[in-house]
């Protein structure tokens, strides 16, 4: 799995964007997917979550991730939750220890943050729909609703498709100049007449700003040009695969701080 500098700095905090590497599926899907939405064998994206769940020292059990749908929503987890009612939501929040949460990609914005001394936790999956529906902002507001203040919340966003793989049209590019014309510098000339490079990251980053955040820093990762360590989306639609894997980003608040 790959590390925050930022969010490694945080007593009693442990956290990871990981890689395709390290699990048992195979084909298409080697070796970790995470995906139970994906045609892969469900014994084998099982024992996959498993494994992602013990290299975060949490039990099995324990690792919670949303039924994602490109939304604002925000799932709130506390000690009363039922962890096998899995809500439509594209980010997850909590102040559990003990519990790792987090949030499946293949080429959207994956955001863990935290605020290590108010001990609340949140995963987002950003994709343009979330980032622009306004994800972030939700995950920020309900992070602030168990304690956390926007100015002590350190936030990283994962490995995600770069601007140079991510070719959009006309109407794409006009939905975001509308909303905010400074959205300009964000698309890039491509080599399809009419169509154009989008800086999903940046858009991202942007947006991380205007929440206020204490700090957050992008790993600068791209799961499109790196076929060895992620699963893309877009690169299995360009090769006209049947499926994909997805890869998992998550975040803990251990049982005992160090």
């Amino acid at each position: 799995m790959i590390q925050s500098q930022l969010l490694s700095r945080i007593p009693g905090i442990a956290h990871g964007f990981f890689t395709r590497q390290g699990g048992v599926s195979t084909g298409v899907y080697h070796s970790l997917n995470i995906g139970l939405g994906s045609s892969d064998d469900r014994a084998h994206v099982l024992e996959n979550r498993g494994r992602v769940a013990e290299a975060l020292g949490v039990p099995r059990e324990r690792l919670v991730l949303p039924y994602q749908v490109h939304s604002p929503d925000v799932w709130l987890v506390d000690d009363a939750t039922d962890l096998t009612n899995v809500p439509k939501a594209d980010a997850v929040v909590t102040t559990c220890r003990g519990l790792a949460i987090g949030i499946s990609i293949a080429d959207c914005g994956p955001l863990l943050f935290a605020d290590g001394d108010a001990g609340v936790i949140g995963a987002a999956h950003s994709g343009w729909k979330g980032a622009f529906g306004g994800v972030i902002e939700a995950t920020v507001a309900a992070m602030v609703s168990r304690g956390a203040r926007p100015d002590r919340i350190v936030a990283a966003l994962g490995p995600m498709i770069s601007q140079q793989a991510y070719e959009v049209g006309p109407e794409f590019v006009e939905r975001f100049r509308a909303d905010d014309p400074d959205n300009t510098r964000f698309f890039a000339p491509s080599a399809k007449p009419g169509h154009a490079m989008f800086d999903l990251p940046g858009y991202i980053l942007k947006r991380l700003g205007l929440a206020g955040l204490g700090a957050f820093e992008n790993l600068g990762l791209c799961t499109y040009s790196d076929e060895t360590r992620f699963f893309s989306y877009r690169r299995m639609t360009h090769r006209g695969e049947t499926d994909y894997g997805r890869l998992v980003a998550a975040i803990t608040l251990p049982v005992t701080k160090d």
